[in-house]
């Protein structure tokens, strides 16, 4: 019952800053608020009957207290409202969705933004206290790395964790690089063609995302060098940069999209999460989307399009072997390791770009999945109502 009832009304972005790019002068708030603002404006939805704002932020230090409810508040909505701002690392957007979705059919909500934002530009450092008014000033921590990119349990970096998967999966540097490079070949053509523009809203100055290496070629790729592991083979170039972005999604029941006079873009059909090894955590998505599959009584082939967030090239990769998944459905539009990982917008951003991408392409069924540091995975199927 809860699968069948939640369309999504609206669903945009900002386009993806560099890290220390174009966005860098905004704050996670400040960049959620223009979305949420312009996103407002552009649907010209009854703000009064949107009961609850849920956001995915990961690096949460020093933005101040319950982000979404700052941005409910900075563009306008209701002070009766509700906010709760979402942290499950990669998943935090997707999960922020999950969450209006139960919201709405509980009926605890008439209309909900969902959605998430990361600056990782303007994750500040921090010095740990040594006593009540103390502080250990010569221990400076960087909260980027401690809260974002470091496992707990390892105590070693994600792209440890990678380089697990390529050793496991038998995925060679090659196979990396040449994936890298379709994805930044694949936002490259999608980014010139304009099938961005219909999910992108202009944050100025930027009105395209700034992270796509337009030039980028196997040769350049194949010059780089490993950073995890001395003979390893997860380098920058075929893992995700570091980025700033937001996404935001408006949800409601299909009756009240249809009271408001809103042609929905999309139902919600299926979800499901799981966990895994943390030390394997790239591999989790096969299994969420293989038990979301099973609920429905689906296999891969009934899917259209995929949209699998791509930490690294060889954690999609992984993904994409093991549940046997055509490349031309897979990632069509390129993606993070061209787009940008804005860790608490990820997951509502890949679930922005699917529906848009089914629209465009007259497809009916998708499936946006993520694997989660600390070793878990989450996933959800939309199907096309346009």
């Amino acid at each position: 019952m809860i699968d069948q009832q939640v369309v999504i009304a609206a669903a945009y972005r900002t386009p993806t800053g560099k890290f220390w790019g174009q966005l860098q002068p905004f704050s996670s708030a400040q960049l959620a608020s223009q979305l949420v603002t312009k996103m407002l404006a552009v649907t010209n939805f009854e703000k009064n009957i949107i009961d609850q704002v849920i956001l995915g932020n990961v690096l949460s230090s020093g933005t101040g207290q319950n982000l979404a409810r700052q941005v409910q508040l900075n563009a306008g909505l209701e002070p009766t409202g509700s906010a709760m701002t979402v942290n499950q690392v990669c998943g935090s957007g997707l999960k922020a969705i999950r969450l209006a979705q139960e919201a709405l059919v509980m009926n605890d909500a008439r209309a909900v933004i969902a959605g998430g934002v990361e600056s990782m530009s303007n994750a500040p450092a921090f010095v740990p206290r040594s006593g009540k008014n103390e502080f250990l000033q010569q221990s400076i921590h960087d909260s980027l790395q401690e809260d974002g990119l470091q496992d707990d349990f390892g105590h070693y970096a994600m792209g440890v964790t990678a380089e697990k998967l390529a050793q496991k999966f038998h995925i060679s540097r090659k196979q990396q690089d040449q994936y890298a490079l379709q994805s930044q070949k694949r936002a490259t053509k999608a980014s010139q063609a304009g099938n961005f523009d219909q999910e992108i809203l202009k944050i100025s100055p930027l009105s395209y995302d700034e992270p796509i290496r337009l030039h980028t070629d196997l040769q350049t790729l194949g010059k780089l060098p490993p950073v995890y592991q001395k003979q390893g083979s997860v380098t920058a170039g075929n893992s995700s940069p570091l980025s700033d972005g937001a996404s935001a999604l408006l949800l409601m029941k299909a009756e009240t999209a249809q009271a408001a006079g809103m042609l929905p873009l999309a139902r919600i059909t299926a979800y499901q999460e799981v966990g895994y090894y943390p030390e394997l955590m790239g591999y989790a998505p096969v299994i969420a989307i293989q038990k979301l599959l099973a609920k429905k009584n689906q296999q891969v082939s009934d899917i259209d399009l995929f949209e699998v967030n791509e930490a690294f090239a060889v954690q999609a990769l992984v993904v994409q072997q093991e549940l046997q998944i055509a490349p031309e459905r897979y990632n069509v539009s390129g993606g993070a390791l061209a787009l940008g990982h804005a860790l608490g917008s990820s997951g509502s951003r890949i679930v922005t770009t699917l529906v848009h991408n089914l629209i465009r392409t007259r497809q009916q069924y998708g499936i946006a999945a993520l694997c989660i540091g600390g070793g878990q995975a989450i996933a959800l199927e939309v199907e096309n109502l346009q």
